[in-house]
């Protein structure tokens, strides 16, 4: 297998959770990660910031690049896009993982929390891919990777909460279209998702320690997105992996070391026919 060492990883969200693992992940080859998350200061419900994100790489054997980015704010990307070329010379790899979520209905939706969805997921994931492709395109074997689902048209995604269904799959679409918008320039564009729960501070919020002990780990969303990465861009792009579809895939055969517990019935995630 090809390895990371040397490519450089722009991470939305990297401060914790999903985003923090694959950027570990891709540090233990030796890659430069850049953690553009909001959160500078320790919050009093989440654990992590940029900071200790960058401590972890750097233990991993990577070099970080911290820095401080709302992606709904233009300036704030652009910035950290060209802070970032100047810190590695290069972007090789977009991983728009940032989002926010609210599991609610249409009526229990304020427009604050809906705008904030639509902002961070489906905005934000544009934006940041829009500032990024420019020097993906100078890259050997660049990747977008959006933690997106499948594009589901069954009405049981959208009935409970059909603002988040809705700023979910705007990613998707991001997929969908950017994956054929930049085929020629050999830019692979994908999403993962996971099948089962995974165990971040955004499930633990959303199900507590029940939900959190029928979940998996981080590492493997960080572990299938590894193998995405290491594929020729011109030959994988516009797919949208489910985590262990893909593992299996790729010669994985013990998925229970991801497990919290292994051996509990696990819980599957949203947006999985």
């Amino acid at each position: 297998m090809s390895t990371l060492q040397g490519k450089t990883l722009f991470i939305t969200g990297a401060s914790r959770g999903i985003g923090l693992a694959i950027g570990v992940r891709a540090a233990r080859d030796g890659a430069n990660v850049v953690i553009a998350a909001k959160t500078a200061d320790p919050h009093p419900r989440l654990e992590g910031t940029i900071y200790t994100a960058a401590a972890a790489i750097e233990a991993a054997g990577g070099k970080a690049l911290p820095l401080v980015c709302d992606i709904r704010s233009e300036e704030q990307v652009y910035d950290s896009v060209e802070r970032a070329i100047k810190q590695f010379g290069g972007i090789d790899i977009l991983v728009n993982n940032a989002s926010a979520i609210s599991l609610t209905g249409t009526l229990d939706t304020p427009m604050k929390r809906y705008d904030l969805m639509h902002q961070i997921n489906t905005r934000g994931t544009f934006l940041c891919s829009q500032a990024c492709v420019p020097h993906l395109k100078q890259a050997a074997n660049p990747h977008i990777l959006n933690l997106a689902p499948p594009l589901s048209m069954k009405v049981q995604w959208f009935k409970p909460h059909v603002a988040y269904t809705m700023a979910k799959y705007g990613m998707s679409m991001c997929v969908l279209g950017m994956a054929a918008e930049f085929a020629e320039d050999g830019i692979a564009v994908n999403a993962l998702w996971p099948r089962t729960t995974i165990a971040t501070a955004a499930v633990n919020m959303l199900g507590g320690e029940m939900m959190m002990s029928v979940s998996r780990k981080p590492d493997i969303m960080a572990d299938a997105a590894y193998h995405i990465f290491n594929r020729p861009s011109r030959d994988c792009t516009g797919n949208f992996f489910i985590d262990d579809e893909l593992l299996r895939s790729a010669g994985v055969t013990d998925l229970e070391q991801y497990s919290v517990n292994p051996g509990a019935e696990l819980a599957p995630d949203f947006f999985v026919d």
